[in-house]
C-alpha cells in the first residue's frame, strides 16, 4: 500500500466524464498523454502531461503507465456478495435459482467466520477486475454487515451495504420479522452509516419477502434515516411479477408498492426494472430514485432486456451492475459487453463512451454520490483503474488497429475481462496489482 500523505503523480492516457455521452457532445476529456496528480487520497489535478508536469514538486516521482488508460474506478450498482460461492449456477429461472441456491448459501452466513471469509474473498475479486464501490446486499444476519464492513475498511474501501430485510416467503433459517429486522437496520446504520467510507443501505428484499407491516417499518427507517441508501429489486421476472400482484393487489404496479412506503427518493436504487411500465419509469426520474442494470443477471436467468430506450426518454438515472451471483461475471467490462447485446437487441445502441459513463460517473450520479466519486475531477476521492489494452494477444492486436477513442474503448468492452486490469486504486492506495 502507497502513503496517501505525500504527493503521487501518474502518466497516462487519461479519461473522466462530466455530462452523460448520450445528452451532450461535451460529455467526456480524454488527455492521450495526460498527468494525474494525488495528494491526501484526493485528486488535485488533471491534464496534459506537456502542461501539467512543470507543477510538480521535484521530489515527487512519476508512476509511468504510458500505452495504458486510467479511468475513474468501475461502481457496481448492484451485487450480492453472499452469493459468491454459487456463480454460474444451473437453474431454470429466477424463483427456483432463489430456492435451491441463494437461501441455502445465505444460510451460512449467521456464521461470522464464513461471513469473513467470503468477504475477503468477494473485495478482492472486485478490486481485481477494477470495482472500487459497489452496493452491495449482505444476508439477514447482522454479522454478515459487520463482516462485511470489517473487511472493506481494512482496505480503505468506499463501499455501501446493508443487511436483508425478509420476514415471509423464505425459509425458516432465513425468516426475520419485522420489528427485529428494522431495529438490527438501525443498529446498523448507526454503527457503520458514514464511518470511514461505508455507508449504509436499508435492504429490503424484494416485495414478496416482505409483509406490509414490514415494509411500513421501513418506509419509516429510511424517513429517519434520509442520507442513507435503499436497494431492493423490482420487475425482473414476469413471474415475480404476477405474484407481487396476488400479494399487493391494491397497487397499480411492482414499482407502486414501493412507492406507497415512501421508498421511492434520492439514493434508492432498483435492481432489474426490465418489466416496468411508463408510470413507473416517469416516478423514478421524478424521485430521483436509479435502475441498477444487470445485463449478464437477466440474460442468465432468462428474464428479460432492459430498455434503455424507454429509460433514456423518461429521463431516468441508471447504472451498470454485474449482480453476482445471478450475474455471470463480477468485471464491469464483461457487463458493458453484455449490455452492448441488450441494447441492441432492444433496438437501440450504446457507443463505449455512453457504457464507460454508466461505469463510472452515471453510476455515482444514481447513488447521488458525484463530487465524491465517479470522476477524476479535482477534489474526488482517489478511486481509479489502470486499463491495458494490450493485456491480450487479441486485443493487442485489435487496439493496434483503432483510429479513435471510442473505438479503443469498444474493444475494451467487448474484448476485456479482468486481465485487462492492471492495477486498481483506492483512496490514492495502490490496491490491486496484475501479476
Amino acid at each position: 500500500m502507497q502513503n496517501t500523505s505525500t504527493v503521487q503523480a501518474y502518466r497516462a492516457g487519461l479519461l473522466t466524464f462530466h455530462a452523460d455521452p448520450a445528452f451532450s457532445e461535451r460529455a467526456h476529456s480524454y488527455y492521450e498523454d495526460g498527468l494525474l496528480i494525488v495528494a491526501d487520497g484526493k485528486i488535485s489535478a488533471i491534464g496534459d502531461w506537456s502542461t501539467l508536469h512543470a507543477s510538480l514538486p521535484p521530489d515527487v516521482a512519476v508512476t509511468d503507465y504510458r500505452g495504458k488508460i486510467i479511468s475513474a474506478g468501475f461502481i457496481d450498482a448492484h451485487i450480492h456478495y453472499p452469493q459468491s460461492d454459487i456463480i454460474g449456477s444451473p437453474a431454470p429461472g429466477l424463483l427456483p435459482w432463489l430456492e435451491q441456491y441463494t437461501f441455502p448459501a445465505e444460510r451460512k452466513f449467521e456464521d461470522p467466520a464464513h461471513a469473513t471469509n467470503v468477504a475477503e474473498f468477494f473485495l478482492d475479486e472486485l478490486l481485481r477486475v477494477g470495482t472500487t464501490t459497489a452496493l452491495v446486499y449482505c444476508t439477514v444476519h447482522p454479522q454478515s454487515v459487520d463482516a462485511f464492513f470489517t473487511a472493506s475498511e481494512a482496505r480503505g474501501l468506499r463501499m455501501i451495504a446493508g443487511k436483508v430485510l425478509m420476514d415471509r416467503n423464505c425459509p425458516d433459517f432465513l425468516c426475520d420479522t419485522a420489528e427485529r429486522g428494522v431495529l438490527e437496520s438501525e443498529a446498523l446504520i448507526q454503527r457503520w452509516h458514514g464511518h470511514e467510507r461505508s455507508l449504509y443501505a436499508i435492504t429490503p428484499r424484494f416485495a414478496p419477502t416482505s409483509s406490509e407491516a414490514q415494509m411500513q417499518l421501513t418506509g419509516e427507517l429510511a424517513r429517519r434515516y434520509p442520507d442513507t441508501f435503499i436497494q431492493t429489486h423490482v420487475s425482473e421476472n414476469e413471474d415475480e411479477v404476477k405474484w407481487v400482484k396476488t400479494l399487493y393487489p391494491q397497487a397499480r404496479s411492482y414499482l407502486d408498492v414501493y412507492d406507497r412506503y415512501g421508498m421511492l427518493r434520492p439514493r434508492a436504487v432498483f435492481g432489474h426494472c426490465i418489466w416496468l411500465d411508463e408510470g413507473d419509469r416517469r416516478r423514478i426520474a421524478e424521485t430521483q430514485s436509479a435502475a441498477a442494470v444487470c445485463p449478464t443477471s437477466n440474460l442468465f436467468l432468462g428474464s428479460g432486456l432492459f430498455d434503455f430506450e424507454r429509460a433514456d426518454a423518461a429521463g431516468m438515472l441508471m447504472a451498470l451492475a454485474t449482480d453476482v451471483g445471478g450475474g455471470t461475471s463480477f468485471s464491469m467490462l464483461q457487463t458493458m459487453n453484455e449490455a452492448y447485446k441488450v441494447a441492441r437487441l432492444k433496438g437501440s445502441y450504446l457507443p463505449a463512451l455512453r457504457m464507460f459513463y454508466l461505469a463510472t460517473l452515471g453510476a455515482a450520479r444514481s447513488l447521488h454520490l458525484e463530487g465524491t466519486i465517479g470522476s477524476l475531477a479535482a477534489g474526488n476521492e482517489a478511486d481509479f483503474v489502470v486499463l491495458d489494452p494490450a493485456c491480450t494477444p487479441l486485443l493487442a492486436r485489435r487496439t493496434a488497429h483503432t483510429d479513435s477513442l471510442e473505438e479503443m474503448l469498444f474493444a475494451l468492452a467487448l474484448l476485456g475481462d479482468d486481465r485487462t486490469v492492471a492495477a486498481t486504486y483506492s483512496g490514492g492506495r495502490l490496491v490491486h496489482r496484475r501479476g
